[in-house]
């Protein structure tokens, strides 16, 4: 077992991670309202006083604020959260008015918003062709190389050489995709679309529910079907097939936190496995410590976690205000601004009481509660 960093280095590497991807996040917003005319006022990574910045020939705040979660652009027109515009924006001149977030078509303020997720997807995108470039694409078929005795799959009737064509409907064609689908599922019957000796075959199987402990002594709970994969493939491809490798992962690793999600959702998985900024610190010195190229992926994964969470439809976030504009471009007007401020308000509450929940898990993940419950008794 390999010892977790202690709390400054696990403090330091999660400010390493998470400060340049929310840099970057805001970036996208900046970047595309820059290219759309859009004046910034600030740009603040952070929330909090700000604890130093300069201002550019633009005009525009740079600044960081002492709480290191999070930051914002703030464009010219806005003064709240909700995207309100500012009561005085019809008075200005018309030269200040063009500059603001407001007075923009519906499709480029849309571009806007969307842009930080989409710089997100982005880095995960450019993380994934600098690790292939150097390691290969993992590529490894998905074909069973051996079945372990009492397992999952051979209580199913799965024999070395099976091609898993698709699962519960959804293809398959790396052992990685196959192994990241059975492992979200733990105990749910799954349907294998199964090719042996050239005769299509369907099997319906359950992983066993298999408790994990990590190198680090990370409990966790996976399926488990049991067949192991033939010997690793990474192949080393052209560079110009290396954009397509790593837009292909990022989908599939997006496509598993919907999954996860849809499980929360139905009930299918524990709340007890969501994680806040604590957990996020404390794997950030865990990667860390197993090297620089795992240290990479765990980036590229929060930053396609950033990016897809900002496009929940969850008032306060982008998805939020995606939502609004596609019902704007449906109606041909904005959405009235009281269903605005009670949609915000209860998006704020819900975001505030997850962070209350998550922090509660992040608490129990490093033992807090244990030694808490070990001095009460």
């Amino acid at each position: 077992m390999i010892e977790t960093p202690g709390f400054f280095w696990s403090v330091a590497f999660f400010l390493l991670a998470i400060g340049p991807l929310v840099f970057l996040h805001e970036m996208g917003h900046y970047w595309v309202g820059r290219w759309c005319g859009v004046k910034a006022e600030a740009f603040s990574i952070g929330f909090g006083q700000e604890v130093f910045g300069w201002t550019d020939k633009r005009g525009t705040r740079w600044k960081v604020g002492w709480v290191p979660l999070g930051g914002y652009v703030r464009f010219a027109g806005d003064m709240s959260a909700a995207g309100q515009t500012d009561p005085d924006w019809i008075k200005l001149p018309e030269a200040q008015k063009r500059v603001t977030f407001q007075s923009k078509p519906l499709w480029q303020r849309a571009a806007i918003v969307a842009g930080g997720p989409v710089a997100n997807f982005l880095v995960a995108i450019g993380i994934f062709v600098a690790l292939f470039a150097w390691y290969g694409v993992p590529q490894t078929p998905a074909v069973v190389g051996a079945v372990k005795q009492g397992s999952a799959a051979e209580a199913a009737g799965f024999q070395p050489g099976d091609r898993i064509v698709s699962i519960n409907g959804r293809d398959v064609t790396w052992f990685s995709d196959m192994a990241s689908y059975i492992e979200l599922r733990p105990g749910e019957a799954l349907s294998f679309n199964v090719v042996r000796s050239g005769r299509e075959m369907d099997v319906i199987a359950a992983p066993k529910i298999d408790e994990t402990v990590d190198r680090f002594g990370n409990k966790g709970r996976r399926g488990l079907m049991g067949f192991a994969s033939k010997a690793p493939v990474y192949a080393k491809l052209p560079w110009y097939n290396l954009p397509g490798a790593a837009i292909r992962q990022t989908f599939v690793t997006t496509r598993a936190m919907a999954d996860g999600v849809g499980q929360l959702i139905m009930g299918t998985r524990s709340i007890k496995d969501m994680g806040g900024p604590i957990m996020i610190a404390k794997f950030s010195g865990q990667t860390a410590a197993l090297g620089f190229a795992a240290f990479l992926g765990f980036m590229a994964l929060i930053s396609i976690n950033l990016g897809f969470i900002n496009l929940l439809p969850i008032p306060m976030l982008d998805g939020g205000h995606l939502v609004f504009y596609a019902i704007e471009g449906v109606i041909r007007r904005p959405v009235p601004i009281l269903v605005q401020e009670w949609a915000f308000r209860g998006g704020f509450f819900a975001l505030m009481v997850l962070m209350l929940f998550v922090t509660f898990n992040d608490l129990g993940s490093i033992g807090v509660w244990n030694r808490l419950t070990g001095l009460i008794g």
